[in-house]
């Protein structure tokens, strides 16, 4: 993760100012704004300079290796990118896991899940909300809330944070790198002694996403400040498309099901099955990012826009509630009909566009991971010794689930001898590019007036990606061109002598 903002790093260069690194997300990346003469913002790039290059490295390697290998896309992510990959796989050697399987890895993602909402929550973006926006740099971290909730609130954040990783552990051999899922099921079993372990925990994880839901409450939805900055259509607000995975009843499902993307009033646009997905999605490039901007292939690419005539959309847990009816377990489902009920005194009757309402909808999805969590573990079924097929020739194969960044494709083309030839992937972030571009963009000329700049205004331009929480990590792989490169030689007085680019 990015390290915390100082005052040094945020640079005025005549009329352009950058804030790199930004922080608190995963992977690198920078914000570049552009004034026009008044001091009013004329611009703003969301920029993406690091290249991962995934998708071009593992062609000519076995195809059973990317399931192992994808994974170190991130170490946030693994989780969500070691299934897909094995998602994938079933695919190319034409083979279905038994049941067990399924349900033995539906296990290990909800605690995937509950580890990675619980990161991003506390540790990323609640320093905002508790701290506040123009908190001074150095108290808005991890240390700063902690320091305000409390150590008992912030042990308890680590303590369940640290039983979802163990129960990653037990089931994927490792708790950050799994490597548990193979063509058609799982590598081992799991033991009763420890299913019984991970039904204590995740009783206990229950509880703690009852108990956050709580301090939302408290934190952001009692205090009128930050309620005007989520209901303000003027600085976090955007009309986009939606996309998320649902059932046959159009509830979520974070592991399987069709593509449902749902048009700015709510109506559904299509629905798709994962394999079809390049039927309905295109992928754009700019040369400042190296950083795809997927888009609706049936509208086109219309540039940095929102509203039904753009065919940009948005994915991740607030575009999950939007594309769905809401959740299969109870409390989740509860929590839902709460928010829905909140925006529909406000008038709002369909789709929530009001981005900071993300924070919001990860606390909703940390409470369904906690419920699934109990469930699979109380299953019968997840302890049988059944979860392998027999894998067949291999092929082509896509692989599609709900990251918890959004919607994530796997595609894979093998030869008959299992060497890949190519390989493509969109990731939970990558789907979300072109709509932080936007969401970055209003916010800073919402908030930038006349030459007005200062440390808290420039972190809540930030507030307007982190609602998303962007992994770029992940989220980079190819991009046709050179590493974009900028080299600044100053005097010795500090003064700018020079600027050199290739972009």
């Amino acid at each position: 993760m990015s390290p915390e903002i100082t005052d040094q790093t945020h640079k005025s260069e005549s009329k352009r100012i950058t804030i790199d690194p930004v922080t608190r997300l995963e992977g690198h990346g920078k914000v570049e704004i552009f004034l026009n003469d008044e001091g009013n913002v004329e611009q703003t790039y969301w920029q993406i300079p690091e290249l991962r290059g995934f998708e071009k490295f593992c062609i000519g390697r076995s195809v059973d290796e990317l399931n192992k290998i994808t994974p170190r896309l991130c170490g946030v992510c693994p989780g969500a990118h070691h299934l897909c990959s094995t998602k994938a796989l079933d695919k190319v050697y034409k083979v279905e896991p038994p049941p067990a399987a399924v349900r033995l890895r539906e296990l290990f993602y909800a605690a995937h899940y509950v580890h990675s909402h619980i990161a991003h929550f506390y540790a990323l973006a609640s320093a905002d909300f508790v701290m506040g926006p123009a908190a001074p740099a150095a108290k808005r971290n991890i240390l700063g809330v902690v320091d305000t909730v409390g150590l008992e609130i912030g042990g308890q954040v680590l303590k369940n944070r640290s039983m979802a990783q163990k129960v990653q552990e037990i089931i994927g051999g490792k708790a950050t790198h799994p490597v548990c899922g193979i063509p058609g099921g799982m590598s081992k079993p799991l033991a009763e002694e420890d299913r019984a372990k991970i039904e204590g925990w995740a009783k206990e994880i229950v509880e703690f996403a009852k108990f956050t839901v709580g301090l939302l409450d408290d934190v952001v939805l009692k205090n009128e400040a930050y309620l005007n900055l989520i209901k303000d259509p003027g600085i976090y607000y955007h009309e986009t498309y939606y996309m998320g995975m649902v059932d046959k009843n159009n509830k979520v499902n974070l592991y399987d099901g069709d593509i449902r993307v749902v048009d700015p009033s709510g109506k559904e646009f299509i629905k798709f099955k994962p394999d079809d997905y390049l039927e309905h999605l295109g992928e754009h490039t700019e040369p400042w990012s190296y950083e795809k901007f997927p888009f609706l292939k049936k509208i086109g690419w219309k540039g940095f826009v929102d509203g039904p005539e753009s065919g940009l959309y948005r994915a991740a847990p607030l575009a999950r509630l939007n594309a769905s009816s809401g959740f299969t377990t109870p409390l989740a489902q509860a929590e839902y009909e709460r928010l829905k009920g909140f925006f529909k005194d406000l008038g709002v009757d369909g789709p929530i566009h009001h981005t900071l309402v993300y924070h919001w909808a990860r606390v909703i999805e940390l409470v369904h991971a906690a419920e699934l969590l109990l469930e699979c573990a109380q299953d019968p079924i997840i302890t049988s010794k059944d979860i392998k097929n027999k894998p067949g020739i291999p092929g082509e194969g896509v692989g599609v689930l709900e990251a918890p960044r959004g919607t994530l494709y796997h595609h894979y083309v093998a030869d008959e001898n299992g060497i890949v030839q190519d390989v493509n992937m969109i990731v939970g972030t990558t789907n979300n590019n072109g709509p932080i571009n936007m969401s970055i963009n209003k916010a800073a000329k919402a908030l930038i007036k006349n030459w007005q700049i200062s440390p808290g205004i420039l972190n809540q331009v930030e507030m307007a990606f982190r609602a998303y929480d962007p992994c770029n990590s992940c989220a980079t792989h190819t991009l046709p061109g050179k590493m974009p490169i900028r080299a600044v030689v100053r005097n010795a007085d500090g003064s700018i002598y020079q600027t050199f680019q290739n972009f």
